[in-house]
């Protein structure tokens, strides 16, 4: 129907005198008003069906998959603290809570080789740091040994063990932090999904 109307627009178009009366050219811009949008409208509905069409098919990551990513981890200043690069790809079961929080939910709804840069605040990841989890150890504790700080020291938390790190060293006490080294921090991840196995149906 828009083909046979355009060509009667065109037809009009080419039989007008080359100045047409006031009249003709009021008729001829209401007809080409009319039928651009409707041309415009035809574009935009076929994008949207070529894109639909190229997503048909492709697994989306659901709870419960097992999926393979390679990723980036860094801190808010760019710092890289954790990367893939170099190694096998991060594998794990999608809300198994093998990782952080933040970096389950960052995979779910994600395809087979897309990539995205999610920030994760502390609360999703290794949360807030505690400021009972810094112990002021006497230095007599530690015997002989030469300690400063940047050392990694070994102790317990609620019966685990549990590793820190020596952030203060006096010649009475010795200030370990056994809180995990990003506690507090916000992280930024860019991942890309390589491997996508859907969970099986029961």
């Amino acid at each position: 129907m828009k083909k046979k109307k355009l060509q009667r627009v065109k037809s009009a178009q080419a039989s007008a005198p080359a100045k047409p009366a006031p009249e003709t050219q009021k008729q001829a811009k209401g007809v080409g008003f009319e039928v651009k949008p409707l041309h415009l409208l035809a574009v935009l509905v076929l994008g949207v069906v070529l894109m639909a069409g190229m997503n048909l098919g492709q697994p989306v990551i659901a709870l419960g998959d097992f999926v393979s990513v390679e990723y980036t981890g860094s801190l808010e200043d760019g710092t890289v603290f954790d990367s893939s690069e170099g190694r096998e790809p991060l594998s794990f079961a999608v809300g198994s809570g093998e990782l952080i929080q933040g970096f389950d939910e960052a995979v779910v709804g994600m395809k087979l080789n897309e990539e995205k840069t999610v920030t994760i605040p502390p609360e999703k990841a290794y949360g807030a740091k505690k400021q009972e989890l810094i112990a002021l150890i006497p230095r007599e504790q530690f015997a002989s040994q030469e300690v400063a700080e940047g050392m990694i020291a070994s102790g317990t938390v609620n019966d685990q063990p549990v590793q820190g790190v020596v952030t203060s060293v006096s010649s009475d006490t010795i200030t370990v932090d056994f809180n995990p080294p990003l506690a507090g921090k916000t992280l930024v991840f860019k991942i890309k999904v390589v491997k996508i196995e859907k969970k099986e149906k029961s």
